[in-house]
């Protein structure tokens, strides 16, 4: 899966990371190498969140392949 993410560094000099595809997933870091690392786990609990929260209500759920 590939995900898009923007990372930009702020007037601090931290750098900081956002996912417009998954709301409210955002991170940081102090170098950038930092906030992408950050940002892959941020996904991933995004992620693992958002499945364990739709699991509760199976009969509803789908895969799509696009």
């Amino acid at each position: 899966m590939i995900i898009r993410a923007i990372i930009e560094q702020d007037e601090d000099g931290y750098f900081t990371a956002e996912v417009p595809a998954l709301p409210g997933c955002f991170s940081q870091g102090n170098t950038h190498e930092e906030a992408v690392l950050n940002i892959k786990e941020a996904i991933a609990g995004w992620l693992e969140v958002m499945e364990a929260d739709h699991l509760r209500n199976a009969e509803n759920v789908i895969e799509v392949s696009i």
